[in-house]
């Protein structure tokens, strides 16, 4: 049987879209406390519960967290896909509880989901926080990594739309990290180790979505949880859920998230967690900042003579529990290095505002108009 069938019947419809909080996994967490046990943690700088979920009775101790930045929210639905499909009885479900135990938080920073922030209430960047453990969700994160003593843990998070996969013309819709223990980046027993685990994870992956499975920057800084964990010689991985051509709520890429967790667990249950492949890791494409969510080539701006290469960048907002995609003008180049998930031709004709602005970097934009012989042609920018 291959991992999709096994993994059939697992999307958990109740949470959909880019804004997750606690309000939106309340109930489900109240459904699941005759399945596993769910408690709270603590509290965050404003007082909201931090539950963690922990399942299963094995020795192996997996230790995942989500949503450290509370506006990254992808893999909080791929990890509820997760207890969905945990809930089904079958074989492998039956390996994963009695080989591991593993202990969830979904929402380390709800007061930043709330806020659709990567900060927390007060400005603090909770993955910068590692060593000083200033904020409360930070010392709470630290207990249970000391209290529990995890053989793996799990950093999840989102990444931008701007990152594609090298050498290719793809998104970088999943990509992977183990992260340096030190400056010099060794390969620590923990660091690799956690490269062999991606490997694994990268060799199903790819089976869904070729070309699309990137390996983030291993710069190092001690200040980042991950980078902390990993120097203390526990095996940490780092999940950056990115863009899906065409899918700006980020559903298709939960999928990728969840195909990923089932495949490292797999991989443990099955105890085939050796270092012999590790160094595959180093075969997995880099992220590189290459993309923009809209590319209008050749286009002829204002008074310019020669063609110029317009971008634009959606900027995320939050109105009335709702995420927007608000169209910003994010440069005006000559530039062949970067490809935009929507590609525009202007065939050397003038691109303009009906308004009469001037195009300009920085500029809120949601129409736009190429010049045509009979008609102008009108471009709308924004997200249906």
């Amino acid at each position: 049987m291959t991992l999709k069938e096994k993994t059939a019947f697992h999307f958990e419809e109740r949470l959909q879209g880019r804004y997750i909080t606690l309000a939106h996994i309340h109930p489900i967490l109240e459904e699941y406390k005759t399945v596993f046990d769910i408690r709270v943690l603590g509290t965050s700088e404003k007082g909201k519960d931090i539950p963690i979920v922990s399942i299963g009775k094995g020795r192996f101790k997996i230790f995942i967290w989500s949503q450290m930045h509370g506006n990254e929210t992808t893999t909080t639905k791929a990890l509820f896909d997760f207890l969905k499909f945990m809930r089904l009885k079958s074989d492998l479900q039956q390996r994963i509880l009695d080989f591991c135990t593993i202990k969830i938080i979904p929402i380390l920073n709800p007061d930043g989901a709330v806020a659709y922030t990567r900060e927390n209430a007060n400005g603090i960047d909770l993955n910068r926080d590692a060593m000083l453990l200033t904020q409360v969700e930070s010392r709470l994160l630290r207990k249970v990594f000391e209290d529990f003593h995890p053989d793996v843990c799990l950093n999840m998070h989102d990444q931008r739309t701007i990152y594609g996969v090298e050498n290719t013309n793809m998104p970088a819709t999943v990509s992977f990290l183990a992260p340096s223990a030190d400056e010099e980046k060794n390969i620590t027993k923990s660091r690799k180790e956690a490269m062999s685990l991606i490997v694994a994870m990268y060799n199903e992956l790819k089976k869904h979505i070729p070309n699309q499975i990137g390996r983030y920057d291993d710069s190092f800084n001690a200040n980042c949880v991950g980078d902390y964990f990993q120097s203390k010689n526990v095996v940490t991985i780092l999940f950056e859920a990115g863009h899906f051509p065409g899918d700006y709520q980020r559903e298709r890429t939960r999928n990728g998230i969840f195909i990923s967790i089932i495949a490292l667990l797999e991989r443990l249950c099955d105890k085939k967690n050796s270092n012999n492949d590790f160094s595959d890791y180093f075969l997995i494409p880099e992220n590189t900042s290459n993309r923009r969510d809209i590319h209008i080539k050749n286009a002829i701006v204002d008074t310019t003579e020669h063609p110029l290469s317009v971008f634009v960048q959606y900027q995320e907002k939050l109105v009335n529990k709702k995420i927007h995609f608000i169209p910003i003008i994010s440069a005006i180049r000559e530039d062949h290095s970067l490809m935009g998930h929507r590609e525009i031709d202007a065939k050397q004709r003038r691109v303009y505002l009906k308004n009469g602005k001037s195009l300009a970097e920085g500029l809120k934009i949601n129409k736009l108009f190429i010049a045509e012989k009979n008609a102008d042609n009108l471009l709308n920018l924004g997200i249906d």
